[in-house]
């Protein structure tokens, strides 16, 4: 069975812009297979960009406003659609992650909660309106991933790992696919044997880039968004007994399944850092190669912490792949473990999670389920994704 011409559109916690694939699927489960046609990073508008990363720090905002947000988000998902097909045959499905702006794990509360019972589901908020981006291109679209599994009593994330499974597991070699977005995540993958799946684990490591990005742009008065090939904090000295401090928060000796977002590793923790720092007098280079070490140290943490046992390689993805300095640091960690990009096994380090929606969309039309009960705790596999018909009418 073949999909010609899907469409993957993504943004992640970093706020970066839109990731959009048109990529063709082949397959279903263990035999699929996925070309990728196009990919592209398109840029916010700067305005709205502003808006988001205001509404994911907290900042109030009326139901118009929201409103008034979502439909902007929705018609420049629309447009990466629409700019992603030219040069090619026009697609006929997509699927769209949205953009996060609010993620709230199950079981957690915060300010507000007028719940009578501890029990509580899960709560998290993507922008971006299926029914609009469908309407807009005309194409059927497939968005709201996370509530179907957030419904069963997970997490709603990570929602990738049954993707990862297929794409990237291998016969003999356990793995751990680490994406490092605004926040880092990894997909366990034992070998291919009996029961393997069920084998499967996944869980939000914590920080990725989102802290780093957040202190380049205090450093520089917004001047910059990103250290670029983490040259900036490659220039610094991490200090370890403040990494040692940090990895005492609560989160990082939280059990998966587990997710977080910047609710927990935004704005007020980064403010914690840095006054932590002046104690021991960092300049800026020192406090970027103090949160790169974070990052990375929280990842290997994580995977003395949880897994039986270390991978047998690591395949990194997500804008943190990029990061030199922050790959050299997880090299250094990991020692014998190898580590590679998903690009040196085939599959677009940069593009794979919006090539991972576009086959959650694939498989929401056949009928197969998207989540795995391991990695986000739900307690069935569920459908996942709301779809927007298209009327034909256009």
């Amino acid at each position: 069975m073949q999909q010609n011409g899907v469409i993957g559109l993504m943004s992640g916690t970093s706020v970066d812009g839109i990731d959009a694939v048109l990529v063709d699927i082949i397959g279903t489960d263990l035999d699929i297979k996925v070309e990728l046609l196009a990919g592209e990073t398109y840029p916010y508008p700067t305005e709205l960009r502003s808006r988001i990363l205001g509404i994911c720090a907290g900042e109030a905002i009326s139901m118009a406003e929201l409103a008034a947000v979502d439909d902007a988000i929705a018609i420049v998902f629309a447009q990466a659609a629409q700019n992603i097909q030219i040069g090619h045959p026009p697609a006929t499905l997509i699927g769209s992650h949205g953009q996060t702006v609010f993620h709230r794990p199950p079981g957690f509360y915060g300010s507000g909660n007028i719940l009578p019972s501890p029990q509580s589901l899960g709560y998290s908020l993507q922008l971006g309106r299926g029914a609009v981006i469908a309407h807009l291109t005309d194409i059927t679209t497939v968005s709201n991933f996370r509530v179907a599994d957030i419904a069963a009593g997970g997490h709603g994330a990570p929602l990738v790992p049954r993707v990862d499974a297929f794409l990237l597991s291998h016969p003999q070699e356990s793995r751990c696919v680490q994406n490092i977005g605004g926040i880092a995540n990894v997909a366990y993958l034992p070998p291919r044997n009996h029961d393997w799946l069920s084998q499967i684990r996944s869980w939000d490591t914590g920080p990725g880039n989102s802290l780093l990005d957040l202190a380049v742009q205090h450093f520089t008065n917004g001047a910059k968004s990103y250290d670029e090939n983490g040259s900036w904090a490659a220039s610094g000295t991490p200090c370890h007994t403040l990494v040692e401090e940090w990895l005492n928060q609560d989160y990082f000796h939280l059990p998966p399944p587990k997710s977080t977002g910047r609710e927990l590793f935004g704005v007020s923790y980064l403010h914690d850092c840095l006054e932590d720092a002046q104690i021991y007098q960092l300049s800026p280079a020192d406090v970027l190669a103090t949160l790169t070490e974070l990052t990375a140290a929280s990842i290997v943490h994580s995977y003395h912490t949880y897994l039986r046992k270390m991978p047998e390689r690591v395949l990194l993805c997500g804008g943190g792949s990029q990061n030199l300095y922050l790959k050299h640091r997880l090299e250094s960690l990991l020692a014998v473990v190898p580590v590679l990009t998903t690009d040196e096994v085939g599959l677009s380090a940069t593009f794979k999670e919006a090539i991972a929606f576009a086959i959650l969309a694939y498989w929401r039309q056949l009928g197969i389920p998207g989540n795995l009960p391991t990695a986000t705790g739900g307690n069935q596999e569920m459908l996942l994704g709301e779809v927007h018909q298209v009327t034909g009418n256009k």
